[in-house]
């Protein structure tokens, strides 16, 4: 039998990569928040770097699509200390924020505890996270990141389309059907077609995904008005930027449909937060089983074909 020549895999301290963790971590950080949100299972979207909260900064605030709601996000390329579980409660209660991160070197048996402690004491909108940060190489390869999370929600990471099916069957709350059909939904796109890095559905009417673009999101909902809608979101605090990329996606509506084959709603919504443009068909979450497998298929077809189709145009337009 050969003995197979296998390399080790060693552990690099941090500030080979980022000497200095204001100018160094937190920027690339911002850059690669995408696979932060890969290793908590989040589609995350970055706001802003070192954001205000009173006389203090944070290092980074962004959005989990999921929910739409702030995620604060604290780095310290040390130890854990006390210091800086103070500061990640002031960030959170100043952002009122429904995730709330601390990345740091290493964690202490204490602070890891306190992290459970309060996952096991806040409702479900309130989530804690302890992650460690790595940097590994094998032998003279270039150095690679890893986020390993070791303090997280109770069974954050164990949600599965099984267990909302039996929550949804065992309850009638609207809000269970709603977390049912979509874990289906992001379970589908995340393991059959690598598209999400989300892991668990909220009880609510519709679900965001990333476009890969600040401001810019695909969402799959369900209307008052018994419709079922894929459709894309540009959505800044910005008023003026949204309405100047929406009439600019518009200016090309013509080949947009035609590689579709669908017509779509355009939406402006001048003087409102977003614009929005539309694809929609019948659909009830009241629908029976069958209906609902069939409304899956539909939006996983059409949230799929809708990045096909706007996002290289997206691309260029912020190139531009």
């Amino acid at each position: 039998m050969t003995t197979p020549n296998l390399a080790k895999i060693e552990r690099v301290d941090l500030r080979e990569a980022w000497p200095n963790e204001a100018r160094d971590f937190t920027p690339w950080l911002a850059a690669n928040i995408a696979e932060l949100g890969e290793a908590l299972g989040m589609d995350m979207e970055l706001q802003q770097i070192e954001a205000s909260v009173g006389d203090y900064s944070l290092d980074v605030l962004a959005t989990d699509l999921n929910s739409g709601r702030p995620v604060v996000i604290e780095n310290q390329l040390e130890i854990t200390n006390h210091d800086h579980l103070g500061k990640l409660l002031t960030y959170a209660a100043g952002y009122d924020a429904n995730a709330i991160v601390w990345l740091t070197k290493d964690f202490r048996d204490e602070h890891r505890a306190a992290l459970d402690w309060l996952n096991q004491r806040t409702g479900e909108d309130t989530q804690f996270f302890g992650v460690v940060v790595e940097l590994l190489k094998i032998d003279d390869s270039r150095l690679a990141p890893q986020f390993k999370p070791v303090a997280t929600p109770n069974g954050w990471r164990k949600e599965s389309a099984a267990k909302a099916q039996r929550s949804s069957t065992a309850s009638t709350d609207r809000g269970e059907k709603y977390r049912t059909f979509f874990q289906t939904l992001i379970d589908t796109l995340r393991e059959e077609h690598k598209f999400t890095k989300a892991t668990r559905a909220q009880p609510a009417n519709w679900h965001n995904f990333s476009s890969d673009y600040s401001g810019v999101h695909y969402t799959a909902v369900f209307s008052a008005q018994k419709q079922a809608a894929v459709q894309v979101g540009i959505e800044r605090p910005d008023a003026v930027w949204n309405l100047n990329l929406f009439k600019q996606l518009e200016g090309i509506r013509s080949e947009i449909e035609t590689e579709l084959r669908q017509s779509l709603d355009w939406q402006a919504r001048e003087g409102r937060k977003s614009c929005q443009i539309v694809l929609s068909r019948s659909g009830s979450i009241d629908d029976d089983y069958a209906t609902l497998s069939e409304i899956t298929d539909w939006m996983v077809d059409y949230i799929l074909k809708f990045k096909q189709v706007f996002g290289p145009r997206l691309a260029e337009l912020m190139r531009q």
